[in-house]
């Protein structure tokens, strides 16, 4: 295994206090890199526990709510405060919601975006003018195969679409922020084993997906994680605008 493929760099990872996250597989992944990092998230406790939990020294726990650029912008502020620069930001803060077309509310509908897609919005305004000064940086942002195949495999219309926008946006973003050396990508997994579908998951319904993924299985969060540190890392230093696909063959295209 490559060792040190982060080593001297700063990265936030946002909404990645949850044990059994992608946030936090990520989180440590970059760390055993020789990252420092700032994890947020809406339990400033939890935050601080996780980043206790890394691998080496110097990492931090923030709350943030990424739906409120005010919070957003201190994050970043905590990130060069404590680390001197911000080489990373990964956008992983989301939620799903499996509500049929008719169901969806507009509270629903309000939420999913805004923290989907707004929360990706407003971190990226944070970093960017600290990257743009260094002239380096990669954003990695969280987007889902549901994005790419309309649905089908947890998440309703809603959620795909907000998952949708961040691919947009991931290559608008690319397109604006290059000549500043500033990459920015977007990885969409498949149904991964994680907490994120809050005890919704029927045995039923994973039956399913697992049926109509040729690997067989769930994807595991460290198998996230790995692609976040390749996009992170400069081996990907000529990959902007892309999509990666990390869904065991669920969805070829």
């Amino acid at each position: 295994m490559i060792e040190g493929l982060l080593e001297g760099r700063a990265a936030i990872v946002t909404g990645a206090a949850s044990p059994r996250g992608l946030g936090l597989a990520a989180a440590k992944l970059m760390a055993e890199h020789g990252a420092r990092v700032l994890i947020t998230d809406l339990d400033a406790a939890a935050a601080a526990a996780a980043a206790n939990s890394l691998p080496g020294t110097g990492h931090a726990g923030a709350r943030c709510d990424v739906t409120n650029k005010a919070e957003c912008d201190a994050s970043a502020a905590i990130a060069l405060a404590r680390f001197g620069r911000i080489d990373v930001l990964v956008n992983i803060a989301g939620i799903t919601s499996p509500q049929r077309l008719m169901e969806v509310d507009a509270a629903t509908y309000e939420r999913i975006f805004d923290i989907n897609m707004r929360g990706t919005l407003f971190m990226t305004q944070a970093v960017v003018p600290s990257m743009r000064a260094a002239r380096r940086g990669s954003i990695v942002n969280m987007s889902s195969v549901s994005a790419q195949r309309g649905g089908g495999v947890f998440g309703g219309s809603h959620y795909s679409a907000a998952k949708a926008a961040i691919l947009g946006y991931t290559k608008a973003a690319a397109r604006e922020l290059g000549p500043d050396n500033i990459r920015v990508n977007a990885i969409c997994p498949s149904f991964i084993d994680t907490d994120i579908t809050a005890g919704l998951m029927t045995p039923d319904k994973l039956a399913a997906i697992v049926a109509s993924t040729p690997m067989g299985r769930p994807g595991h969060a460290h198998e996230v994680a790995g692609c976040v540190l390749f996009l992170a890392s400069d081996l990907a230093s000529y990959v902007t605008g892309s999509e990666l696909d990390i869904n065991g063959g669920n969805h070829i295209h």
